[in-house]
């Protein structure tokens, strides 16, 4: 058996499935792979039931990490789902926003320059996400998946695969660390030295239905580097260079430093926060600025870059007019 019918993805099992993976399935995450099959069904709920062993993957226990390979025997637990709603349309503003921030597109891949307040995919009381926007601006492209998110309130490079193909093999450069990711990010306060390396396990919890990060030496090994590069009375900008791809990893590196990254509600610094709004700050200070991707099939390396928003570089400009000793790293 290579799926699910149809009925099943729409009401959730009532009884015990297994499914075999296909070879285009080959190197996809168990939680993904779940999901795709559970239409409506929250992640929360899926990491429930991979910590719990209700989902096995050729008899053993797994976590939404792991991936899959041609063959494997998945077993589902039988499965509620909410009703099935329509997909909501994304309004016509979003759809011409979204096509003047394609960065780059072939017939393999297309590189968005993501804005802020977007998430990457609908749920969760979200109606439409840059994925479901994008399948509605391509109607006739039989495949678009995100290679990688950034959080909603993050902006820049997003990695979209146009084909399975592409999708694996974007995969594999993510896991082996050939994908070089680097983040323009502000800092509450003054970061010391030039370069700063963080080195610290990070752990998801939920906390009132509320998925949060936090260092934990039981979390899974996580490295983010900092590079200095301008100082202001108040703050640092920094170049973020992740070295492992977690779950909100610079937003909480930067706060374990003692730096949190400035307008985060969530992890944020709220009296420094409140005086960076005066200067107009009205968002997180976090944008994916660079990709470096490896060869596809037979294509050589390549770079995307997305500019940092002008709202963003508005801050900076005013942050530059209070005096400082020395701005400069």
């Amino acid at each position: 058996m290579n799926g699910l019918n149809t009925d099943n993805r729409a009401a959730g099992t009532r009884a015990v499935a297994y499914v075999d993976v296909a070879a285009d399935q080959a190197g996809q995450r168990v939680d993904n792979f779940i999901m795709a099959r559970f239409r409506g069904l929250p992640r929360t709920r899926v990491y429930r039931l991979l910590r719990r062993g209700e989902v096995r993957v050729n008899g053993g226990r797994i976590g939404p990490e792991h991936r899959l390979q041609a063959g494997d025997r998945v077993r589902l637990p039988p499965v509620d789902l909410p009703p099935p709603r329509p997909a909501a349309a994304a309004p016509d503003f979003r759809l011409r926003q979204l096509e003047g921030a394609i960065l780059f597109e072939n017939d393999r891949l297309l590189v968005l320059d993501k804005p802020a307040g977007l998430a990457c995919h609908g749920g969760s009381g979200v109606d439409f996400g840059v994925i479901e926007a994008l399948r509605q601006l391509r109607p006739n492209q039989p495949s678009l998946e995100l290679v990688h998110r950034l959080d909603r309130d993050t902006s820049g490079c997003l990695l979209i695969a146009k084909k399975r193909s592409a999708l694996r093999a974007l995969h594999e450069q993510l896991r082996t660390g050939a994908i070089d990711k680097r983040y323009t990010a502000l800092l509450i306060g003054t970061v010391a030295g030039r370069r700063l390396r963080v080195d610290a396990a990070l752990h998801r919890y939920e906390r009132g239905g509320e998925r949060l990060v936090r260092v934990s030496d039981d979390g899974k090994p996580s490295v983010t580097v900092f590079h200095v590069r301008e100082r202001f009375a108040t703050a640092t900008l920094v170049e973020a260079e992740l070295l492992s791809g977690r779950t909100h990893q610079i937003r909480v590196h930067a706060q374990h430093i003692g730096h949190p990254v400035a307008g985060d509600p969530k992890y944020g610094d709220p009296v420094a926060d409140a005086a960076l709004r005066e200067l107009g700050l009205r968002r997180l200070f976090l944008h994916a600025a660079r990709l470096d991707i490896g060869p596809l099939d037979d294509d050589t390396p390549r770079r995307f870059e997305a500019p940092l928003p002008a709202a963003l570089d508005a801050v900076l400009q005013r942050l530059r007019d209070i005096p400082t000793p020395a701005r400069t790293a």
